[in-house]
C-alpha cells in the first residue's frame, strides 16, 4: 500500500520529538531506467535521519513505501522507476521534521550503450586470475593512504605490495599476447583493515579502495579490456564484510549481521551441510551464520533489507562497470535461499551473464549439488550456472605431487554424469589460496606442462593463476603463493612481462602456455568438443575432442619412462586412412594398421585428425 506522504502534518506526535538530521550516505548512489529491476530500495544514513518523514517529487519515479530501522540513523525508501523516462533525471526526495527539512537527489540515469558488456564467459574462454595487489604497480603514489589501518608494510610477506588498476591496464597487451580471453580480478573494494591486501574484507561495498584506484578507473579498466576482446570477471562477496566496515559501529538492525563482535558462532567449514539429506537444521545454521574469521562479520541475508541491499549492490556494479561475469566467494557459507534469488535476479537482468560459485571441496557429488538444475531433487534450484571444479583440481594436484597418476584425473572426468552442465565448470590447477602447481611438482617443469596440457585441452572453462605462464613456484604460504609478478614493481629484479626480460626457463613455460592457448582458440574441438577418453593404463592417457567435422587427439605420457602409442588401440576414433597433424610441432604422420609412435617421458602430443 502506498503511503500518503505528500502532505506533511506538523501536528503528528513524531514531530514533537524530532531532531535535526544529517544525510551522510545514499546507497546505491544511483539507478538506471530501462532495467528489468525497476524497483530500488534506497538506504539513507546519517545522524537521526530515521526521524524524518518524506515527500517526493512528482515525476520520474514513485515512492512506494519507506521504512524506519531499529537505529535512528537509517531510513529505507522503496522507489519505482518510471521506465518511460527518456533522459537522465535527478529525482528529488524531500525529508522533513518540525525542526529541519532538506531535499536529496537520486540520479536515475540512461543505461550506457556498449558494444561489449555482460557477455558471460564459457568453455571457449581461458580465464586469467589476477590478485590485484600482486600483479603490477601502475601508480606508486597511491600505495599508502593517510587513514589506512593496515599494520603491515611492503617488506612484510602479508603486506601490500602496491599493485593497482592502472597496473592491470598497463599489462592488457601482455595478456592479449599470452592469449587469454577473460580476467578474473580479486576484490578491489575498500578494505581499510589490517592485512587487507587480498580484498576480501570490504569496509565499503560501493567504493573501490583508493590504493587500487577509483570506481572510475575500474570502469576504465573494463572498457579498455573490452576494446582488446578481454572479458572481466568481478570477485564478489555476499558472505561477510570487514570488521572495520562503517555498519559495525551503527547497525541498521540488530540482525543485520549474525551475532556480534566477540559473541558469535565460530567458523564452520562444512560445505556439505545444506545438500546433506541427513543434516539437522542447527548444522545448516552453524555453516551459514558462523563467522569466516573474527575480523570478518557474517552477514545475515535473511534480513529482507540486507538481502535487497546485496542484490542491488551486485546489479549496480554489473551495470556501472559493464563486467561479463562474477566469481562469488565462499558460496556454501551463505544462506542458499538468498543466493538462489540473487542468481535468478541477476541472470534475468543479464541473460548472457555467467556466475561461478566458489565451493571448496574435492567431492564431485557435493560440487554437483550446488550447480543449477541439479539431478538429485535437492531442496531448491540454486540457479548457479558454474562451480569451481576443486575435484579436478585435487586430481591435478595429486598427480603433480606424486600421490596419484593420471587415473585420478580420468576418474574425476568419468563422473561428469552427476553434473547438469559439466562443460560450465571452472577448471584449474591452483589458485590464490593454495600452493602453486609447480611447487607441488617440486619444480619439475615437464610434469607441470603435462598438467597444463590437460587443463587447456579437456572439458570445462580453464583458469590459470597469474604467473603460471612464467613458472612462479612459491611455497605453501599465502604471501608466497601470491608472489609479486616480476617486473610489475619497483623492487622487481627483472621484467618477466617482456620476452627479453624473462629468463630462459620463463620464456620456455610462457611459449608453451601461449601455444596451448592458441591451439585451444584456433581448434574449437579442444574447447567445445565432445570428450572421448581411454583409461590411462601405465599412466598413458589418450583422449579425443570432437566437434562437427573436427576431431583432435591428445596423448599424454604421465610416467617418467618413454612409452609407445599403438594407434590400433583407438580404431573407433581412427581409420586406416587417417592423417595426424602434430599441432605442437607442425608435422604430420600417416596412420596405418601397424602405426606406432614413441612418446617421451612426461610429455604430450596434440594431433588434428584428417580423414
Amino acid at each position: 500500500m502506498i503511503k500518503n506522504i505528500f502532505i506533511i502534518t506538523f501536528c503528528s506526535l513524531s514531530f514533537l520529538f524530532a531532531q535535526k538530521f544529517d544525510v551522510q550516505r545514499i546507497e546505491p548512489p544511483n539507478w538506471w531506467f530501462g532495467m528489468k529491476t525497476d524497483t530500488v530500495q534506497i538506504l539513507l544514513y546519517g545522524k537521526n535521519v530515521g526521524s524524518a518523514d518524506i515527500y517526493p517529487s512528482h515525476r520520474g519515479a514513485t515512492v512506494i513505501d519507506y521504512h524506519k530501522a531499529e537505529s535512528p540513523d537509517y531510513l529505507f525508501i522503496d522507489l519505482l522507476i518510471d521506465n518511460s523516462i527518456t533522459d537522465n533525471l535527478n529525482f528529488e526526495i524531500g525529508l522533513a521534521t518540525n525542526e529541519y527539512d532538506t531535499v536529496i537527489t537520486f540520479p536515475i540515469l540512461q543505461r550506457e550503450k556498449r558494444e561489449k558488456a555482460f557477455q558471460g564467459f564459457n568453455q571457449s574462454d581461458v580465464v586469467y586470475l589476477i590478485m590485484a595487489d600482486r600483479f603490477c604497480d601502475g601508480n606508486p603514489d597511491n600505495n599508502n593512504i593517510g587513514d589506512s589501518l593496515d599494520e603491515f608494510t611492503e617488506k612484510d610477506l602479508d603486506g601490500r605490495k602496491g599493485g593497482d588498476i592502472e597496473g592491470i591496464i598497463s599489462k592488457l597487451d601482455y595478456l592479449t599476447e599470452l592469449g587469454v580471453s577473460a580476467i578474473w580480478i580479486t576484490p578491489m573494494l575498500e578494505n581499510n583493515m589490517w592485512m587487507s591486501y587480498h580484498g576480501y574484507a570490504a569496509t565499503d561495498l560501493f567504493k573501490v579502495d583508493p590504493r587500487f584506484g577509483s570506481n572510475e578507473l575500474y570502469k576504465k579498466l573494463v572498457d579498455e579490456a573490452h576494446k582488446k576482446d578481454l572479458k572481466i570477471i568481478m570477485d564478489h562477496v555476499s558472505n561477510h564484510i570487514g570488521i572495520n566496515h562503517w555498519w559495525i559501529k551503527d547497525l541498521p538492525f540488530k540482525n543485520w549481521i549474525n551475532g556480534e563482535p566477540g559473541n558469535h558462532l565460530p567458523a564452520n567449514h562444512n560445505k556439505m551441510t545444506f545438500p546433506d539429506p541427513y543434516s539437522p537444521g542447527e548444522s545448516v545454521v552453524l555453516t551459514w551464520n558462523g563467522w569466516f574469521t573474527d575480523y570478518m562479520p557474517d552477514l545475515n541475508q535473511s534480513n529482507p533489507f540486507l538481502k535487497k541491499y546485496l542484490i542491488q549492490n551486485t546489479i549496480w556494479w554489473i551495470e556501472y562497470l559493464g563486467i561479463d561475469g562474477i566469481r562469488e566467494d565462499t558460496y556454501p557459507y551463505v544462506n542458499q535461499y538468498y543466493l538462489s534469488d540473487w542468481a535468478k535476479i541477476i541472470l534475468n537482468e543479464y541473460p548472457n551473464f555467467n556466475i561461478v560459485g566458489e565451493i571448496w571441496t574435492g567431492e564431485a557429488t557435493f560440487l554437483a549439488a550446488y550447480q543449477r538444475n541439479n539431478k538429485f531433487g535437492l531442496k531448491l534450484n540454486s540457479n548457479l550456472p558454474s562451480v569451481t571444479d576443486f575435484a579436478l583440481a585435487d586430481a591435478f594436484r595429486d598427480f603433480l605431487s606424486g600421490k596419484k597418476g593420471l587415473d585420478g584425473i580420468f576418474n574425476i572426468l568419468a563422473m561428469d554424469y552427476i553434473y547438469s552442465e559439466p562443460e560450465n565448470l571452472l577448471t584449474f590447477i591452483d589458485n590464490h589460496d593454495i600452493a602453486r602447481g609447480l611447487y607441488l611438482a617440486n619444480g619439475n617443469i615437464n610434469k607441470f606442462k603435462v598438467a597444463l596440457t590437460i587443463l587447456l585441452t579437456t572439458r570445462g572453462i580453464p583458469k590459470i593463476l597469474y604467473g603460471t605462464e612464467i613458472g612462479i613456484v612459491g611455497d605453501d604460504r599465502h604471501g608466497t603463493i601470491r608472489t609479486p609478478f616480476p617486473g610489475g614493481f619497483k623492487f622487481s629484479d627483472h621484467n618477466a612481462f617482456s620476452k627479453c626480460g624473462r629468463t630462459d626457463i620463463e620464456n620456455d613455460i610462457f611459449n608453451y602456455t601461449q601455444k596451448l592457448i592458441s591451439l585451444r582458440k584456433n581448434f574449437k574441438s579442444l574447447s567445445e568438443g565432445n570428450l572421448i577418453h581411454y583409461y590411462p593404463f601405465n599412466n598413458l592417457y589418450v583422449y579425443f575432442r570432437n566437434l562437427n567435422e573436427e576431431t583432435t587427439m591428445i596423448v599424454v605420457n604421465g610416467s617418467d619412462k618413454k612409452q609407445t602409442i599403438d594407434f590400433t588401440s583407438y580404431s573407433e576414433m581412427l581409420s586406416t586412412k587417417s592423417k595426424l597433424i602434430d599441432l605442437m610441432n607442425d608435422y604430420e604422420i600417416i596412420f596405418s594398421n601397424n602405426s606406432k609412435m614413441e612418446i617421451e617421458p612426461l610429455s604430450s602430443k596434440i594431433f588434428l585428425i584428417e580423414k
